[in-house]
């Protein structure tokens, strides 16, 4: 297999997520509620999305994890979930809502595992193009 692009350093063309609109968007006010959970918890990630163009259209908003220390190795951007939203040019701003499962990973025995710890949660309209808050994973 050829997999001399993990190690080439050289960016994509076209990063994830990447796409022509007849309009723009904005991302803005990223909060994940709530900032602390146990291993069996869930968090949900809320972001406002607006139109600032002067047509309609549609938008993805793409949201990535990344566990800052894991005791297997992790991606960078992990993605877990994605909420796509139409709208119209206005002032509103609508919510995409993604409700993220306690992060896993498959440890030494194969069984899926939440470690605890802090975990980077990014959202935006692709992978190059993101917000992040954290996200804290407490033993219980």
């Amino acid at each position: 297999m050829n997999r001399e692009y993990l190690f080439n350093g050289r960016k994509p063309l076209f990063p994830f997520g990447w796409g022509l609109s007849y309009t723009t968007f904005k991302f803005d006010n990223l909060r994940v509620e709530p900032a602390e959970i146990g291993s069996e918890g869930a968090a949900s990630v809320f972001v406002d999305v607006a139109n600032t163009g002067s047509r309609g259209g549609d938008e993805v908003a793409q949201l990535y994890i990344h566990q800052q220390v894991a005791s297997v190795t992790r991606p960078v951007m992990e993605l877990r979930a994605s909420s796509a939203s139409a709208s119209r040019p206005a002032p509103r701003r609508p919510r995409i809502q993604a409700h993220a499962p306690g992060p896993r990973v498959v440890e030494s025995r194969h069984a899926p595992v939440v470690e605890p710890g802090v975990f980077d949660i990014m959202v935006g309209p692709s992978s190059t193009q993101t917000s992040q808050v954290s996200l804290r994973v407490i033993a219980r």
